[in-house]
């Protein structure tokens, strides 16, 4: 059962009475699991439907966006959530530091998901993972490879696109950076990308794919998800264009691997249905929904011995970083400051 909150929480709480009295969500039954999630509909509903088919276990679904964390946190103990499905780490940390979590106990999870994927506490685990890399124009970039660093190299002087410097996506990145390199080397590096850039960052990744395309600039810094969501989109078929102009590159390849994200789950710490809200994780975790996770939205499956879909797999091989997520996150506010000190949204020389 859907309910979509696509508007601001203020407008678009309701009260938990209001919720169980509708029906939107059912009160605490054993046959029955409540998830709250900010992924697209046709993202995460194949695998919930899935579930239900092999369990019998009915999954009802509040779609939301980020408030959703601090929705949790306001309904407190009476709280009918049990589950929340998300995407980045930064959101999966949140939940996990505002106290709205407990501990995911399971050694199926533990046997399905690598470590560096799972809090050491147990309060989050990954789902799926996707790549930062850099697109390239196929008509203009020669090289094949490339490193994080290069990017700051004057070669590339206003020849890149990216976002802004502060959306989590990039924040994730930056962190990773701090991780590899301390502060000083990132920030140092961080002046380079800025003054390389063709333009003030803005926009989404596929937008500098669009610029690509348009001749803008030569290089943009995107989600690996988001090229197959272009190669496939029948409604925009000129995102299609926008795909046949750019090629995959995976940074650092040859070295230390590309920065991972991940979307994940957190069991609410005062979940009414723990036990379904386990299977469901476990579920989650197997072949079977890993496959389905990772053919929806062109992920990379989490599991070991699953393999991405033929779209993603056409892109080259991804060597994953293997730095631990929870490094990212320790270094996510140190990163958000750095962007800040070198006016990095501010652009080129500024």
């Amino acid at each position: 059962m859907i309910l979509s909150l696509a508007r601001p929480l203020a407008a678009a709480v309701l009260s938990l009475s209001g919720i169980l009295a509708s029906g939107m969500l059912a009160p605490a039954r054993s046959a029955e699991v409540n998830v709250y999630t900010t992924r697209e509909p046709g993202l995460i509903q194949p695998i919930l439907d899935a579930f239900t088919a092999e369990t019998g276990t009915k999954v009802n679904v509040l779609f939301g966006k980020d408030e959703l964390v601090e929705r949790i946190q306001a309904e407190g103990a009476n709280s009918p959530a049990d589950l929340l499905i998300t995407v980045d780490i930064s959101a999966l940390q949140r939940a996990k530091d505002l106290g709205i979590t407990q501990p995911i106990v399971s050694d199926v999870v533990a046997a399905n998901i690598p470590s560096q994927y799972r809090d050491p506490d147990g309060h989050w685990l990954g789902l799926s993972q996707r790549a930062r890399i850099v697109y390239a124009s196929r008509d203009r970039v020669e090289q094949d490879e490339i490193t994080y660093e290069e990017l700051a190299d004057p070669k590339w002087k206003g020849r890149i696109c990216i976002r802004s410097g502060q959306h989590p996506y990039n924040i994730a990145l930056f962190a990773s950076m701090i991780a590899h390199h301390g502060e000083a080397e990132t920030k140092a590096w961080l002046e380079g990308l800025r003054d390389n850039l063709a333009r003030n960052p803005g926009g989404n990744d596929r937008a500098g794919a669009k610029s690509i395309f348009a001749g803008e600039c030569d290089l943009a810094i995107g989600n690996t998800y988001y090229v197959g969501l272009m190669q496939t989109n029948e409604s925009e078929p000129e995102q299609k264009d926008w795909a046949k102009a750019i090629k995959v590159l995976f940074p650092n390849a040859a070295d230390r691997g590309t920065h991972v994200n991940i979307s994940g789950v957190v069991m609410a710490r005062n979940a009414p249905n723990r036990d379904a809200a386990l299977a469901l994780i476990e579920f989650m975790t197997s072949d079977k929904a890993q496959y389905l996770l990772a053919e929806a939205n062109f992920e990379y499956p989490l599991k070991p011995g699953v393999k991405a879909s033929e779209i993603v797999r056409s892109w080259g091989e991804l060597k994953a970083d293997t730095l631990p997520l929870t490094e990212v996150a320790a270094r996510r506010a140190r990163a958000s400051e750095l962007v800040d000190e070198v006016n990095f949204d501010g652009g080129p020389k500024s």
